[in-house]
C-alpha cells in the first residue's frame, strides 16, 4: 500500500434522490467530483478501473498526448480523492481502483427504479 493517506469513507450515504447529503459528506463527494471533472483524469480512472486488478504506469502513459510527469500530476489527484492507490514496485508503479469508493459514489448517484 501506499504511504499516502487516503480519505476513509466510514459510512455510506443515501442516494441523493432520496436524502440529502450531511456537509461532510457533500465535502468528500465534491472532491471525487473535482477530480473527475477533468477529461484526463476521467479517462485515467476508466483505464484503472477496467484494467482489471492492477496497471503499470508504464501501460498508462502512451495512451495519452501528454508528458509523463502531467499523467503524475492527475494519478496524484486520483490518489488524494481516494480513487486510485498504488505501489512502487522497482521503477514502475502499480495502480488499482478503490472499490469502496466507487461504491459509494455509485450509491451516491443511484435513483430508484420506478414501476
Amino acid at each position: 500500500m501506499s504511504k499516502q493517506q487516503l480519505p476513509v469513507l466510514t459510512t455510506c450515504c443515501a442516494p441523493i434522490s432520496e436524502a440529502a447529503l450531511e456537509p461532510a459528506q457533500a465535502a468528500d463527494g465534491a472532491a471525487v467530483f473535482k477530480a473527475l471533472a477533468d477529461p484526463i483524469r476521467l479517462r485515467l480512472m476508466s483505464i484503472i478501473a477496467s484494467a482489471g486488478d492492477e496497471i503499470c504506469v508504464c501501460d498508462i502513459t502512451p495512451q495519452f498526448d501528454v508528458s509523463g510527469p502531467t499523467i503524475s500530476h492527475h494519478l496524484k489527484v486520483l490518489r488524494a480523492a481516494g480513487l486510485v492507490d498504488c505501489e512502487r514496485r522497482g521503477t514502475w508503479v502499480y495502480y488499482w481502483p478503490i472499490p469502496e469508493r466507487l461504491t459509494w459514489l455509485s450509491t451516491l448517484l443511484s435513483v430508484p427504479a420506478t414501476a
